[in-house]
């Protein structure tokens, strides 16, 4: 028998409350339905499990941010979203939230302060640290709650997450549905610790367990939590055992599980235990619960069927693609005034501290970078200017802090987020390509992110800390992608970024850090993204290259004055600039792409195949590549000079200028 205890709650109280629990229930049965009538092809139930979903969200402030998963539907209703136009969003109806370009709840809305998951599920973890961050800097007692299945903590983004929160205090209710298994996977076969809450004790933060089908105890344990954490913020992990009454989607079936859970629980339904209850305290009688239950269905037909009747999305290339990256006309600030020499290095912290300046709400991130000035000093001083709440020093976890970027971006920050290298994005890749990339295309909100990639080969560094990984990225819609070969370019493509409200990653090479210096401005200036330098002018044919292919070529041009050559530094890959490109292709009809990353797949193949498909007609060769080996980098000075595309560069310009 389940206890409910009252405390001071008044009749009415109890009543409002079993109101939002039964609600989503009928919903659910409502969509069971339309499935079996073929009417809607796909559903995630969560029925047994409202409690949570309902306590839960209103036992936190309605300005306070939360972060369900694909079952909590209560999370939704109970923030008072239409059931119209929720169904329009399950439909894929151009009115919902995300214009019929994603499914389900995989959405977010800034007027219910609802961030939704992706299908991966672990990275939202990290995005509600990022919006705890940017409530504790700005002075905010707010407290965050985010959703995850038992499942879920199996994956690193988990302790990634639970970590930084820890680390920095921040006010997060991690919050636990342990419903048994992980799509058909007990969780005997998921965890070998006793309770989920034991996990708490290795991040040195409270772990709590509740009966997750008792809508009093879940909706009074986080009502405390979240008072307390306002005050004092600290982290929270809340374990709700429950049970899903359903399959992990309606098609899964559940015959993996054995018919007795299913008798037990059934004697535990959210919704049916607190209805009896109510019946014994006098504030149910079947005369009103019968008026609710008519009232409900009705509003829920009509608010479905209206859905249906919405529009559906109409194919409109154009809208598509501008619908990728969020909209902004940057309206360029010209350089003026003194210049200085910088060096690469130098031009890079001038940029990243005129940008602190600019912005009182950008916030960077990075392991080492406080008092340490990160691992190449690019960010000494900056704690003593700006303070340790702006310059944060991380645990190693690439893909939580990228995750947070994504979290204080959508809590009104701005971030930039330090790769110590650019090889160890692999760990945080997932953030980039499937939430900074998509955010916008999905449901409209900004990913406001700058991540520095200190990039590049020539100092020995060997296979795991001289990568040039840009291809990775350029062939992800919804990255911005800008790679400075000068001092200039680096200050002010990077301010550009910071400013710009669409993830960007900012590859910055290692090898120039200190070995390259030029005529810095002084104070804020900003370059357009996309635009690329022409740096010499000739008629033999046209070098397109980036990064240190440009002194590459320099270099190679220099040794060669009898050679007439048309220089181009792209600048950014993604967008790039083919206008600048076609006339340079047009005047000289031979065309050398340079790149140190490796040949196959590299940039250069998309620059190439773009030339052969809109400029065949101007060309008098092929386009030819000269690209570094297809190996791994090695360390040794001699076999990195042998991979590197510079020893190829001077028979590639023969090859070419000999057809």
């Amino acid at each position: 028998m389940m206890h409910f205890d009252r405390k001071d709650k008044d009749d009415s109280t109890l009543l409002a409350l079993y109101k939002q629990l039964l609600y989503p229930r009928m919903v659910e049965d409502k969509m069971l339905i339309l499935l079996r009538q073929g009417r809607i092809g796909k559903w995630f139930s969560g029925i047994g499990q409202e409690a949570i979903a309902v306590g839960a969200t209103l036992a936190m402030n309605k300005d306070e941010y939360i972060l369900p998963m694909h079952r909590n539907l209560g999370v939704f209703t109970s923030r008072d979203i239409p059931l119209k136009k929720l169904m329009a969003q399950w439909q894929g109806k151009i009115s919902g939230f995300t214009k019929g370009r994603d499914r389900s709840f995989h959405f977010g809305t800034q007027e219910h302060k609802i961030i939704g998951m992706i299908s991966h599920l672990g990275p939202q973890l990290a995005l509600a640290d990022g919006i705890a961050l940017a409530d504790l800097i700005a002075g905010k007692q707010k407290a965050t709650l985010v959703f995850t299945g038992e499942g879920a903590t199996s994956e690193g983004d988990f302790h990634e997450a639970l970590n930084v929160a820890a680390v920095w205090n921040l006010p997060v209710i991690f919050l636990i549905e342990n419903n048994g298994y992980g799509l058909s996977t007990p969780i005997t076969e998921q965890f070998n610790c006793a309770h989920l809450k034991d996990k708490a004790i290795g991040y040195g933060m409270e772990g709590i367990q509740i009966n997750g089908n008792n809508i009093l105890e879940v909706y009074d344990t986080i009502t405390r939590l979240a008072e307390n954490m306002r005050v004092n913020p600290k982290p929270v992990l809340l374990e709700c055992l429950t049970f899903r009454m359903r399959g992990h989607e309606e098609a899964s079936g559940t015959k993996y599980v054995p018919s007795q859970l299913f008798e037990e629980w059934q004697l535990k339904d959210p919704v049916k235990t607190f209805e009896n209850y109510l019946f014994e305290q006098g504030v149910l009688t079947d005369e009103l619960l019968y008026q609710i239950k008519i009232a409900f269905k009705k509003g829920i037909e009509e608010e479905v069927e209206l859905a249906f009747q919405e529009e559906e999305p109409v194919s409109d290339l154009a809208a598509e693609l501008e619908d990728m990256y969020h909209p902004f006309t940057p309206k360029l600030i010209p350089a003026s005034g003194d210049t200085t020499e910088l060096r690469y290095i130098d031009a890079i912290s001038d940029g990243l501290r005129t940008g602190m300046q600019r912005y009182p709400n950008l916030v960077i991130m990075g392991q080492d970078i406080a008092e340490y000035g990160g691992a190449f000093k690019i960010t000494a001083g900056f704690v003593e200017e700006f303070g340790k709440a702006r310059v944060r020093n991380t645990p190693i976890c690439e893909s939580a802090i990228i995750g947070a970027g994504l979290g204080l971006s959508i809590n009104g920050y701005k971030a930039i987020v330090e790769m110590q290298f650019a090889d160890f994005v692999t760990c945080g890749f997932n953030q980039i390509v499937n939430n900074l990339a998509k955010t916008y295309y999905r449901w409209g909100e900004k990913a406001d992110v700058v991540v520095r990639m200190p990039t590049g080969a020539g100092t020995g560094a060997g296979p795991f800390h001289s990568q040039s990984n840009e291809a990775w990225f350029t062939k992800t819609p919804g990255l911005k992608i800008v790679y400075p070969a000068f001092p200039y370019e680096a200050k002010g493509l990077l301010l550009a970024a910071i400013e710009d409200p669409n993830p960007v990653l900012y590859f910055e090479h290692k090898y120039l850090y200190r070995s390259l210096s030029g005529q810095v401005p002084a104070g804020y200036y900003t370059l357009e993204i996309g635009k690329a330098n022409v740096l010499k002018q000739g008629e033999q044919l046209t070098i397109i290259t980036y990064g240190l292919g440009v002194h590459w070529s320099l270099s190679y041009l220099d040794d060669h004055p009898e050679l007439s050559v048309t220089l181009i530094d792209l600048c950014s890959l993604q967008p790039w600039d083919k206008a600048t490109v076609t006339e340079a292709v047009k005047a000289t009809g031979r065309v050398v792409i340079l790149h140190e990353d490796t040949l196959s797949s590299g940039f250069g193949a998309e620059i190439a195949a773009w030339i052969g498909e809109h400029l065949f007609q101007h060309l008098d060769a092929p386009v030819m590549r000269c690209a570094s080996l297809d190996t791994a980098i090695p360390m040794s000075k001699i076999l990195e000079d042998q991979f590197l595309a510079k020893s190829r560069l001077h028979e590639t310009i023969q090859k070419l200028l000999a057809y």
